[in-house]
């Protein structure tokens, strides 16, 4: 991946934009919801959550003026959520369940070889980080999750530790402090060659 610190303000953009439509997503019916904002990836529970996380993980790597904007970002989504618990349940959920479908569907098209070779690993495992941003607001109460979503990830993560190749951070070096390898040892190595890396 390229510059850490250029994604990391390009996360401050997305998550700003994100915020302001918050709102009228959870109101939705939609789960992948295209934003009005030009060039921004679509709004999700889980997209939002994992660059919340990131953003606020890497705080100090961020200029005064960026925290201040994640902040503000962060207030105003939890004000959106405050009468919205069960719409952000929900949603969350579903969300949870079309990632894990998503990221079980990369495994097997590497196990095919079928897997979109423009798309390598540190690009893919993107949707791992949501689903793992997912789970853990969905793990915080008031909100309930489905446990069978937790089996599930297990048994994809089983498949992959299967095949693992332990060694580099995938994603930019500066970033290791907000994935450590403990809990997001995904993270930290390869696929054999011959796979999707």
């Amino acid at each position: 991946m390229d510059n850490g610190a250029e994604k990391l303000a390009r996360d401050v953009d997305v998550i700003e934009a994100m915020s302001a439509e918050m709102g009228d997503y959870l109101d939705s019916d939609v789960l992948f919801w295209p934003m009005a904002t030009g060039n921004m990836p679509m709004l999700t529970l889980g997209g939002y959550l994992m660059r919340e996380h990131r953003l606020r993980a890497l705080s100090d790597q961020l200029s005064e003026t960026d925290r201040a904007r994640v902040d503000a970002a962060v207030k105003q989504f939890n004000e959106v959520l405050a009468n919205r618990i069960v719409r952000f349940e929900t949603k969350a959920n579903n969300e949870l369940e079309a990632r894990l479908r998503q990221w079980q569907e990369y495994l097997r098209d590497l196990d095919r070889g079928t897997a979109d070779k423009t798309s390598n690993y540190s690009t893919a495992v993107e949707t791992r980080a949501m689903i793992e941003a997912l789970i853990s607001r969905l793990q915080i109460p008031p909100y309930q999750m489905d446990k069978r979503h937790l089996q599930h990830l297990a048994t994809l993560d089983t498949t992959l530790r299967d095949r693992w190749i332990p060694g580099e951070f995938v994603w930019p070096d500066g970033w290791q402090p907000a994935y450590p390898k403990s809990e997001d040892w995904w993270l930290y190595g390869s696929l054999p060659s011959g796979t999707n890396h």
